[in-house]
């Protein structure tokens, strides 16, 4: 493992949040291979260091993967004041974990949730496009030329997003159904396009991030990656 922050490393093993454990480092209780380290920025390496707490010795986290079918009304942070049900919350392990991307609070669906950040802002980082997949209720009537326009990028605040895969599974008067695939990760991107194109979002659902599916996985309900699925994760 390369070497890292080392409050990141504390934090990862579960000593205190990020912020909490800088502390512990200037309060100089922190030791790096029996030497105190009590300023910042400092680097270690997890698995090769011997790393102390006020004594005690700190040993790398395991890497942990989840993946959660997020009910509505559940937040993707580590982080609320207004004290709402967060994604963490349903997932139950020891480990310091955080939602790989966000869905919003009104959004169900599958998220990736680990402690591995490497892993974690690759899988983000628009230059690798993983592409993720939405079946979404919308009110009225969709057209073909509405979805046209869905597939070749809509303007929005950051720039035109990228090309999409859009299928029409439902339409009526009153209530379409579409399958949308994005390559993009920008904030409640789905919702905004479709609002650019004049169609209300009834619900939306996160079915698929790339091979990773739904599938048995029931809405509240996780379970831990395979040792198959990480390795494709990693990769991508």
């Amino acid at each position: 493992m390369a070497e890292q922050r080392l409050q990141k490393i504390l934090a990862a093993a579960g000593v205190d949040s990020r912020r909490n454990c800088e502390e512990l480092i200037l309060d100089g209780v922190v030791r790096v291979n029996r030497k105190v380290v009590d300023e910042l920025p400092a680097f270690a390496d997890a698995e090769k260091d011997a790393i102390t707490v006020h004594g005690k010795r700190i040993h790398a986290a395991q890497k942990v993967y989840f993946l959660l079918n997020k009910p509505k009304g559940v937040i993707c942070s580590n982080r609320d004041p207004q004290g709402r049900k967060m994604a963490i919350d349903v997932v139950g392990t020891a480990e310091r974990i955080f939602c790989v991307g966000r869905l919003d609070i009104e959004t169900t669906g599958i998220i990736v949730l680990t402690n591995d950040s490497e892993m974690a802002n690759r899988l983000t980082h628009p230059r690798y496009g993983l592409p993720k997949t939405y079946v979404v209720r919308v009110r009225g009537l969709i057209q073909g030329e509405t979805a046209e326009k869905l597939k070749r990028g809509i303007w929005l605040a950051e720039g035109k997003t990228g090309r999409a895969s859009v299928k029409i599974l439902k339409r009526s008067h009153k209530e379409s159904s579409i399958e949308i695939t994005i390559r993009q990760g920008l904030n409640r991107q789905v919702r905004r396009m479709l609002a650019a194109v004049g169609l209300k979002v009834k619900s939306l659902k996160r079915t698929r991030i790339g091979r990773l599916s739904e599938r048995g996985l029931g809405v509240g309900k996780f379970r831990r990656l395979s040792k198959a699925e990480v390795a494709y994760l990693k990769k991508v």
